[in-house]
């Protein structure tokens, strides 16, 4: 699901986009002047914002780019596994299973709070608040 789209030109650093199906963000970004006949061309560094890979690319300006839905949740852990957690949302009270990401392994205990970003129905654990 697609929240809006975006011309390549009025994305900015630290804007969410998707590049080849997957979400990522906006890292770098650099645009290069009109020739005579020609269009404003934009370079593109974005970082996977699910598995950290580095994107570069080129399109032209008026190249219309996709914008997911992310949203960032906070939830309680309840109890803790090998390499996943299962996090209860303070909002909803939904009970969640969500993989634990390596930095975060030694950080995280039960009963802690921590902040989820549900990407495009994938959630994934952030940081520990």
């Amino acid at each position: 699901m697609v929240f809006k789209l975006i011309n390549a030109t009025e994305a900015k650093v630290g804007t969410n986009i998707v590049v080849n199906g997957v979400a990522c963000v906006v890292k770098k970004m650099d645009v290069s002047k009109t020739g005579k006949h020609g269009h404003a061309k934009v370079r593109i560094e974005a970082v996977g914002i699910l598995d950290g890979q580095k994107k570069i690319f080129v399109v032209p300006g008026h190249e219309r780019l996709e914008v997911p839905l992310v949203e960032k949740k906070k939830a309680q852990v309840l109890s803790l596994g090998e390499n996943n957690a299962s996090i209860m949302d303070l909002e909803s009270f939904e009970t969640i299973e969500v993989n634990i990401p390596e930095d975060l392994k030694g950080e995280i205990e039960e009963n802690s709070n921590v902040e989820y970003w549900d990407v495009e129905g994938t959630r994934v654990i952030k940081r520990k608040l």
